[in-house]
């Protein structure tokens, strides 16, 4: 039994079934046990392996596609490129590469990255040590002359969700109990949150899964606030659904492989698919535009991850174009990552419509 898992049974035969998001939260996040204080989670020697791990031309393409804004917002002297959950640092260090030669971008720009992971700060540091840190993202420095390009990918997918269950006619939420030591769904009576889920999905019939994550929309409105104060643009890359739709997306990976959520709580990845149209709803009733979402192949291939992929494959030998392709195939194909993937663009309204939509 992890010590995790310890602390959740005395805290469950204590006070009771706690909410899948709180579960999620501790899992995740907690100081001490928490997975994403863990040495080894991205890549190949981890649990599971992001578009920027597969593939530098992945954070090329987002550099340019972020400097493609900047100088349609004027070339500012000043602007704050903000990533929410940068990882290891590594899309951060594709883009401020990639963007070296585009004309005073460089000076312009300064990092912030928002990363509540102390052993994922120590990571970044290395790669981006320039940078600057933050829990959250209305933390981070707000000025009237600097505008603010936000990046966030795979980010979304790892904020707690409640769940929600259609059983006998009514809602119950879907809680974390504890049966004979062991972790396992159970209902309770739904929590306030319940508002959330659309009176479409409320409308499904028995045995209907809903899914809501409150904390996106938190984090949708501050971004919103930001680019409708200051100008800027937003661009999000996860796994999720264009439409909100009934079903269970809760997940934990390890070691590539998908696994038991409760089984060893701390040691594994927890996540859920993202509702873009969630999402996207909100970024417009705070008066942004919004792009897409856009199926992640489709996207890239319409900003040149085509083209840079040949230029990069012809630098080699057969055995470094084979792997060139290969890349481009897993970030681009319709049965890896270019459909699952979606991405969605917010921007205030006076910006030219963004490249890739």
């Amino acid at each position: 039994m992890t010590a995790l898992k310890k602390k959740f049974v005395k805290r469950i035969e204590a006070a009771g079934p706690m909410t899948l998001a709180a579960y999620m939260a501790e899992c995740l996040m907690h100081p001490e046990h928490g997975y994403y204080q863990q040495q080894a989670v991205f890549g190949a020697d981890g649990d599971f392996t992001t578009a920027p791990e597969v593939s530098q031309m992945f954070g090329e393409m987002i550099g340019l596609w972020l400097a493609d804004r900047w100088i349609k917002m004027g070339r500012p002297e000043q602007v704050k490129l903000i990533e929410l959950g940068p990882g290891r640092g590594t899309l951060m260090a594709d883009i401020l590469r990639a963007t070296e030669p585009v004309e005073d971008f460089q000076s312009a720009i300064e990092v912030h990255f928002v990363e509540a992971s102390i052993q994922l700060r120590a990571m970044q540091a290395k790669q981006v040590p320039t940078a600057h840190w933050h829990d959250t993202l209305a933390q981070v420095p707000d000025s009237a002359s600097a505008p603010s390009l936000i990046l966030a990918n795979e980010f979304f997918d790892a904020l707690p969700i409640h769940q929600y269950e259609k059983s006998g006619g009514n809602w119950v939420e879907r809680m974390v109990g504890c049966v004979d030591d062991k972790l396992t769904l159970v209902g309770g009576p739904c929590g306030p949150q319940f508002a959330l889920v659309p009176e479409v999905i409320k409308a499904g019939p028995e045995g209907s899964i809903a899914e809501v994550c409150p904390a996106a929309l938190s984090i949708v409105g501050d971004i919103a606030e930001r680019l409708g104060t200051h100008g800027g643009a937003a661009l999000v890359v996860d796994y999720g659904y264009r439409k909100s739709a009934a079903g269970d997306t809760f997940q934990a990976l390890q070691n590539h492989e998908f696994c038991d959520p409760f089984a060893a709580p701390g040691e594994a990845d927890l996540t859920a698919h993202v509702n873009f149209e969630i999402l996207k709803t909100a970024a417009t009733q705070k008066g942004l535009s919004a792009y897409g979402p856009a199926m992640q192949g489709m996207f890239l291939m319409a900003i040149g991850l085509g083209a840079r992929a040949q230029v990069l494959a012809q630098q080699g030998d057969d055995a470094f174009q084979a792997s060139i392709l290969a890349d481009l195939k897993r970030l681009t194909a319709t049965d890896q990552m270019g459909t699952l993937f979606k991405v969605l663009a917010l921007q205030p309204h006076e910006l030219a419509a963004p490249p890739g939509f």
